[in-house]
Parts: C-alpha cells; sequence; structure tokens
C-alpha cells in the first residue's frame, strides 16, 4: 500500500516536468520563496498553487484557509506556524519542523510528510487520507487524533488509520 502510494506521487511529480495545457497559460507561474525569511508573514486565505517554500523559515508564519495544494515546503521550519483549514492536498511536507503548529481542520490528503516533526502539533479536523507518513508518526498522531475535517467529512483517526 505505501509503496503505491509512493510510486503514485513520484509519478505525479515527474508529470509536472511536462509541457503544460494551452489551459495552463491561464494560471500565474507557480511561486518560488526558496531559501527565504519569511517568519511571521501572513499568507491566510490566498491562493498559493504549487509555490515553493523550501529550506525557508516560516515560523509563526499564517496560511490560513489558504489553498496550498501541490505547494513543496520541503526542510522548512514552521514551527508555531497557523494552518488551520489550509487545503495542502497533493503537498510535499518532507523533513519539516512542524512543532506547535495549527493544523486544525486542515487538508493533507495524498501529502507526502516524511520525516516530518509533528511535536505538540493540533490535529483536531484535520484529513490525513492517503498521505505518506512513517510508522513512528502515525502512531504519534494516532495519540491525539480528535475531530472531522469540515470540507472532507472524515475524520481524522479514521484518515490516519488509527
Amino acid at each position: 500500500m505505501v509503496l503505491r502510494k509512493l510510486a503514485a506521487f513520484l509519478l505525479a511529480i515527474a508529470l509536472l516536468g511536462c509541457p503544460l495545457p494551452a489551459w495552463a497559460a491561464d494560471y500565474p507561474p507557480p511561486l518560488s520563496y526558496s531559501n527565504a525569511e519569511l517568519k511571521a508573514k501572513d499568507f491566510s486565505g490566498q491562493t498559493l498553487r504549487a509555490a515553493e517554500f523550501s529550506n525557508a523559515n516560516l515560523e509563526l508564519t499564517n496560511f490560513s484557509g489558504a489553498d496550498l495544494r501541490g505547494t513543496i515546503f520541503s526542510a522548512s521550519v514552521m514551527t508555531q506556524s497557523n494552518l488551520h483549514g489550509a487545503d495542502l492536498t497533493y503537498g510535499m511536507l518532507d523533513q519539516v519542523n512542524l512543532t506547535g503548529a495549527d493544523l486544525s481542520d486542515a487538508v493533507l490528503v495524498e501529502t507526502l510528510l516524511l520525516r516530518t516533526i509533528f511535536d505538540e502539533v493540533n490535529i483536531s479536523g484535520a484529513d490525513f487520507t492517503d498521505a505518506i507518513l512513517d510508522g513512528v508518526q502515525v502512531k504519534q498522531l494516532c495519540e491525539k487524533a480528535t475531530g472531522v475535517n469540515s470540507k472532507t467529512g472524515v475524520a481524522t483517526r479514521d484518515s490516519l488509520g488509527c
């Protein structure tokens, strides 16, 4: 099951390198904030699909209600960040420090979360359906999993397979 998810995720990444269809010209190019200092910035409610925040300092940053589908946060520091209600579907949050972050009611469907730190994180109502997580992470998250996601209707415990 995990290998199938990983293969599907890698295929999706490979497809991102293919030329985009003509309708894609209607959308702005993805934003890149790699290696940026964005401590305490407010991105709440913004559409940041496929943006790149790799290796960025996002401590105390507000992404509440933001559309972050396909966004890359690899190896970023997101301690005490607000991701309440954010849509992180198909995102990459691998090796991210989320200590003290608010992921309540966030959608993390098919999101890559390997080696991410979830200490003191609020995951009430978060949807982790088909997310790619380490077994240790799942065990840690199941200990605090409560609630149902308001957008997807999926219980946090069910989405983690607790």
